[in-house]
């Protein structure tokens, strides 16, 4: 799984991480259910926020049920592994916002392959070798176009990213926000469908403009994630094409964060509590993890360790930064087929097979699983002492940017 949204399991609100976990098994299974097995593959977390905010604009939910509970188009799904074997309640896979989501995910999951083999980067660029992914990615793109049809959503724009990036890359000379405009009109675009789906017409402007600076922060936290690499392999990469620094490509996230932020406070939403969460409060720890505001090894270590005992970096890890990428050997790589059908392992098992070099192979599943991965938000615990202070853990601008909950378990509802 791949994105930018992936709120901490120990530390976010639980109803907050339940509701989330309940859109993104039930993409999972969407796809599963829709699209076959090897669908699930596309699963990402990015994608489920269309279903989150289709759910929010189209359902009021009674007094009686949690606010960012379960409702009409939940069902129960079995156990899991990825959920240490336990049944869950989950988005239906007839859900509209579901299949939008699942649309969308497989779209952008094909597009990301045929970069890679028009880059003539990995596996999928091999004429052999490649062959059944690039067959994958176009079933994929096929079965999206498909099912979009079904809910009145054009996939074209999606369909047009690579395309258009790729022009714009050959264009020497242009700014950072030229390179970003195709990722940022897509998920607009997918954005503002929500509104019709949801019969919320009158979100439809709102939802684009926040598409738009949404699609902005992901494409700059993927250039500044990619940078050494790039530089290494001598591919392109939008800040060095376009001479940005990092200083100012944070100012870049900085800018789109708060027009983010304005974008969904003008939104007319029957629930509020994980649009805000999502779309505020883990879009702005997404900027602070590719910025390395925080290092993610020092601070897990730090907040997890045990009474009595000094914090660790955890092992493999410098004390300032964070830890090897997963699966990487920490010695002479293995090869390429045994690195290739361990990623391939990790990928399908969602992070809890780890191979013999990992620096994951020993942790609880709850660290090797990437549904339960802490991204080091801050720690939520204490910051209210009931729901009369919950004011305390808003920004000023009114949106829950830090995730917070009260002690008795009552979610901060600001904006609302």
């Amino acid at each position: 799984m791949f994105g930018i949204l992936r709120p901490c399991a120990r530390h976010s609100c639980p109803s907050v991480h339940e509701a989330w976990r309940a859109h993104l098994c039930g993409l999972c299974l969407t796809l599963r259910d829709r699209h076959g097995q090897l669908a699930r593959m596309a699963t990402n977390y990015d994608g489920l926020i269309l279903s989150v905010l289709t759910e929010a604009q189209s359902r009021a939910q009674p007094r009686t049920q949690p606010r960012t509970g379960g409702g009409p188009n939940r069902r129960t799904a079995g156990p899991c592994a990825l959920r240490g074997f336990r049944s869950a309640e989950v988005v239906r896979s007839d859900d509209r916002g579901a299949r939008l989501a699942a649309v969308v995910s497989l779209a952008l999951a094909a597009g990301k392959i045929r970069d890679h083999a028009s880059d003539g980067d990995g596996i999928a660029a091999r004429r052999v070798a490649g062959v059944p992914m690039r067959a994958t990615a176009a079933a994929w793109a096929s079965a999206a176009r498909r099912g979009a049809e079904a809910i009145g959503f054009d996939t074209t724009v999606l369909t047009e990213v690579s395309a258009r990036q790729a022009l714009l890359e050959a264009s020497p000379g242009r700014a950072l926000l030229d390179v970003t405009e195709p990722t940022e009109t897509a998920v607009a675009a997918a954005f503002a469908h929500t509104a019709v789906l949801a019969g919320r017409p009158g979100n439809a402007e709102s939802l684009r403009e926040a598409g738009r600076f949404f699609g902005r922060i992901a494409h700059v936290i993927d250039a500044v994630e990619d940078l050494a690499e790039d530089r290494a392999r001598g591919a392109y990469n939008p800040l060095d094409a376009t001479g940005t620094s990092p200083a100012q490509a944070r100012r870049v996230c900085e800018e789109a964060l708060h027009g983010l932020r304005l974008a969904v406070r003008d939104l007319d939403l029957e629930e509020r509590h994980l649009v805000e969460a999502l779309l505020c409060g883990e879009t702005r720890r997404a900027v602070d993890r590719a910025f390395g505001t925080r290092a993610h090894g020092a601070a897990c270590s730090t907040r997890h360790a045990p009474a009595g005992e000094s914090p660790t970096a955890p092992s493999g890890a410098p004390p300032d930064g964070p830890p090897e990428p997963l699966g990487r050997p920490p010695g002479v790589p293995p090869g390429i087929a045994l690195t290739a059908a361990a990623g391939a392992a990790i990928f399908l098992t969602c992070g809890l097979y780890r191979p013999p070099w990992s620096t994951y192979r020993s942790a609880p599943w709850h660290d090797r699983c990437f549904c339960d991965r802490c991204d080091c938000c801050p720690d939520c615990s204490g910051c209210c002492d009931g729901c009369s202070a919950c004011s305390d853990c808003c920004s000023g601008d009114g949106c829950c940017g830090d995730g917070c909950c009260c002690g008795d378990g009552c979610c901060c509802d600001c904006g609302s």
